[in-house]
């Protein structure tokens, strides 16, 4: 994987594996480490547990990447860790479990919670948000194009009933999907309101800080992302320490930013693609420490 070979360097070193989901990327890593290596994996999905490896180096942190600076404290490691990995993919365990409600080739309740212990789910966004607000999220995080049309229809909807299912959700919006690329049109729809249910942008913010704070000197980040609005703001925090992308500096006129980039972005090769139709809009950034 050329995400773990840009992430190690120690093997013997402390990492993190901040989105374990399938747990993967965490099987690579445990991998290449020594017997005195260490992996730290996060997930809030609760079904994950269900992928952890049996292996005493590895500890499980079942929580959101957004608090990995809190736990690298709480577990000791105050001097930092080598390396952190965070791949912002949805899994497929979770577009795969129709009862979910990630993905609308299911008829499924409108969940979408990666936590499921969270209170606000698909549905109750839905139900509640204004039209003006649905287009905004609708606009932001899945770039949709005739946003508005789309709100208007989810608004006209819940006039008459609430939207529950997927289902009902696709229909509802179907004078506004475009029949040649529908499948492409409600993946968009359908990646804003996961994104609103799970707060996913402030917890890249924040995990993106955290993950500053938590590398030693010469530590790597690694973050592969999936749509534009993500990688932006990866991309700019890597630059200039914020994911707005505004240069501060010191009194010195040196650049605040804590990372500097380590090559190129990396996007997948064709056969990758031709195996995961998935990966085909993915990104990879690497990061260090300065």
């Amino acid at each position: 994987m050329e995400s773990v070979e840009a992430l190690l360097g120690n093997p013997s070193g402390v990492y993190a594996d901040a989105t374990f989901g399938g747990g993967g990327h965490s099987r690579e890593i445990l991998s290449r480490l020594s017997p005195e290596g260490r992996l730290i994996a996060f997930d809030r999905d609760e079904d994950s547990r269900a992928n952890i490896p049996d292996d005493t180096r590895l500890e499980w942190i079942g929580n959101n990447f957004r608090f990995i600076r809190n736990y690298t404290l709480l577990k000791g490691y105050t001097d930092g860790i080598d390396g952190i990995l965070a791949d912002l993919g949805v899994s497929s365990h979770q577009f795969d479990t129709a009862q979910r409600g990630f993905s609308f080739r299911f008829d499924a309740p409108l969940d979408m919670r990666m936590n499921r212990e969270g209170k606000r789910t698909a549905r109750d966004i839905l139900a509640t948000y204004s039209e003006e607000d649905l287009a905004r999220l609708l606009r932001l995080y899945g770039e949709v194009e005739n946003a508005g049309r789309v709100a208007a229809l989810i608004v006209k909807a819940r006039q008459t009933r609430e939207i529950v299912t997927t289902t009902e959700l696709n229909e509802a919006i179907r004078e506004a999907t475009p029949a040649l690329a529908a499948h492409k049109y409600l993946a968009k729809v359908y990646q804003a309101l996961r994104i609103e249910v799970n707060d996913e942008m402030r917890s890249l913010e924040k995990f993106l800080e955290g993950a500053a704070e938590s590398l030693k000197t010469g530590g790597r980040l690694v973050v592969i992302t999936y749509h534009s609005l993500e990688d932006r703001m990866v991309k700019n925090f890597i630059r200039s320490g914020n994911v707005e992308g505004k240069m501060e500096k010191d009194l010195y006129g040196r650049t605040k930013a804590p990372l500097k980039a380590v090559g190129k972005d990396i996007v997948p090769r064709e056969e990758e693609i031709a195996g995961n139709t998935r990966a085909r809009s993915a990104r990879m950034r690497v990061a260090e420490k300065i």
